[in-house]
């Protein structure tokens, strides 16, 4: 956060031309007062989105997605102190691959680093090591934790005065702490425009690290966090601190898992801390002048372990689930390479498009009956499931939509056994030349049936005097000889018209010469569906009227109320398909199957008995 907001202060009050006091000091006024008047517009960003109830995000916030990205912060966070442990000054960096350049430069000028600073930061370190180890043995004898960190605090500033490390050792300290409360200032309005981009940004990022530890300390200590509370809450915080010349804020990560490891899990934790904050800003902030920034540093570190250990997820998430595995791996890196606002929108876009791949990609099955029972399970997995003879139960563990839809077709057609796209291609191609063969033959027929017809007209001659009652008789005579030379004709098209209707054996599998399928009957289990689109009702109707061109009906089981009503308003249903091919439950569907072996569903019967 701190980093975000001086990427934003810098940018709007830059450097000063020279080194002058007055140049430096005006420049540092219009900071406080860009940094403030972000504060205000990141709160009003925090508060409105908690009252729209924008913490619904956290959803999308996976236990692995949270812990790659806390892992990655104190990482950051770890970077950030090594000047301070090395006494060194390093370049100030920003936006992507800021931690790469920020390590980089710290190995090159590891040269010089003072011996001093480092000699103090690892005695810090060790001290507080110390303390922690006899804090964990000694936790039944000891009333209250030992404050390793307070007293670390003390004893150093203690030290740093009276051996004057400053001076002699070249130790950074702390140095001045102005004392007193700042007065409140309104925000310059001014300047809203210039900064809504990056309110809105930190606002979300400050969310997300915020939740993101706060689920954390959750799971550690079995409660539960109100997303949107903590919205409002950080929102709250920032508003009104920037009116006070605050910068945005967020959770600290380090002072969180100091307060934790001292045993402070309640609000009254943080409200003692606030009082001794108020009480040093007040009139104690003077004291800690001579405080060694190493200390501070080493601080931070040791207390960084516990989201350091977060490491070994990557071994605990390889042996129970790679996918989560890989969810981690990406927001770690991502937040790595890119910080932590853009490692967020990247591992949130990734775990989605994880969930997608993977609902692409589900487990099929063929499903078999557990004899004499109603339960149906994958043949493949359970031995004793055998298939009921004439009838194939298929089943999707996830639901069916517009990204697996074709998926799922695929796999139906298979799992089956059946080749059904190629007889359904032979099966029009043999109907084609059949038709092809009559209508020749009817070509050859009209054909000589004009013939004859002309030779006949030429030996009858023609009265033009002819009465009226002739013509008639004759026109009468002439419509007689058109429906005899078109007798065969109108027969055979309404034998081809009773052909379409009834189905009658010529077209037929098994009159074209065609395997026909080992079963009858086609049972969807749709219990896993939670909801259909337009791609998935088009899906079923097609599987419907391709089963049916292979002689094979086909039922629904299992549908839940909802799929059902969404069926219904896509108008699913119709004169082919109705609800009487909508079963309560697998075994249902399959009683009525083996009831109607063979439907024939295009047939005014088989309409009748649907």
């Amino acid at each position: 956060m701190s980093v975000m907001v001086g990427s934003v202060t810098e940018s709007l009050a830059p450097q000063a031309l020279n080194d002058s006091m007055i140049n430096e000091t005006a420049r540092d006024a219009a900071r406080v007062q860009v940094a403030s008047t972000l504060s205000v517009l990141v709160g009003l960003f925090q508060v409105g989105l908690g009252l729209i109830h924008f913490g619904f995000v956290v959803t999308y916030l996976s236990e692995p997605l949270v812990r790659g990205y806390t892992t990655a912060a104190a990482v950051q966070v770890f970077v950030s102190q090594l000047k301070y442990v090395f006494g060194l000054h390093l370049s100030s960096h920003s936006g992507p691959l800021s931690l790469i350049y920020t390590v980089l430069e710290v190995c090159w000028k590891l040269p010089q680093s003072k011996v001093g600073t480092v000699v103090t930061a690892a005695v810090a370190g060790v001290v507080l090591v110390v303390v922690k180890l006899l804090n964990d043995k000694l936790q039944q004898q000891l009333p209250m934790p030992i404050p390793g960190e307070l007293l670390t605090l003390i004893g150093a500033t203690g030290i740093s005065y009276g051996m004057g490390l400053k001076h002699r050792f070249e130790v950074d300290v702390v140095g001045n702490i102005p004392a007193g409360l700042v007065p409140p200032v309104a925000p310059n309005t001014q300047l809203f425009s210039k900064l809504v981009g990056s309110a809105f940004t930190i606002a979300v990022v400050g969310f997300a690290i915020a939740i993101s530890l706060g689920k954390i300390f959750a799971l550690r200590h079995a409660y539960r966090v109100d997303s949107n509370q903590e919205l409002v809450a950080l929102g709250l915080s920032n508003l009104i601190g920037g009116i006070f010349q605050c910068f945005p804020v967020s959770c600290s990560m380090s002072r969180s898992l100091v307060q934790e490891s001292t045993g402070g899990n309640s609000q009254v934790a943080g409200a003692i801390s606030s009082l001794f904050i108020l009480l040093i800003i007040v009139k104690l902030g003077e004291l800690f002048h001579d405080l060694p920034k190493a200390v501070l540093a080493a601080i931070i570190i040791v207390n960084l372990k516990g989201m350091l250990r977060q490491l070994s997820d990557m071994r605990s998430l390889w042996k129970a689930n790679r996918a989560d595995l890989l969810i981690w791996l990406v927001t770690f890196t991502a937040t790595i390479l890119l910080n932590l606002d853009l490692g967020l929108v990247v591992a949130v876009i990734f775990s989605l498009l994880l969930v997608v791949v993977r609902t692409q990609m589900p487990h099929y099955s063929v499903l078999g009956q557990v004899p004499d029972t109603d339960i149906y399970r994958d043949v493949a997995e359970y031995s004793e499931a055998k298939e009921v003879p004439g009838v194939k139960v298929f089943r999707s563990s996830a639901t069916v939509y517009f990204a697996n839809a074709e998926f799922y077709s695929d796999a139906l057609k298979q799992r089956c056994g059946v080749d059904v796209d190629f007889l359904i291609s032979q099966k029009k191609k043999l109907l084609k030349k059949q038709e092809q063969l009559k209508l020749k033959q009817l070509q050859k027929e009209e054909k000589l049936q004009k013939q004859a017809a002309s030779s006949k007209g030429t030996s009858v001659s023609i009265n033009v005097n002819t009465s009226l009652e002739d013509m008639r008789s004759n026109n009468v005579e002439d419509c007689k000889m058109m429906q005899v030379s078109s007798g065969d004709k109108m027969e055979d098209a309404t034998a081809s018209g009773q052909e379409d209707s009834k189905a009658p054996d010529g077209s037929t599998l098994k009159a074209l010469g065609l395997p026909q399928p080992d079963f009858h009957s086609l049972i969807l289990d749709l219990g896993a569906l939670s909801f259909v689109d337009t791609v998935c009702l088009k899906s079923l109707k097609n599987i419907f009227h391709d089963f049916r061109e292979i002689e094979v009906e086909v039922y629904m089981a299992a549908c839940h109320s909802p799929v059902v009503s969404q069926l219904e308003a896509g108008h699913f249903f119709d004169a082919s398909i109705t609800k009487k091919h909508l079963f309560a439950s697998v075994h249902d569907a399959v009683t009525f199957a083996l009831q109607h072996p063979r439907p024939v569903p295009d047939s005014p019967v088989s309409d009748t008995r649907l």
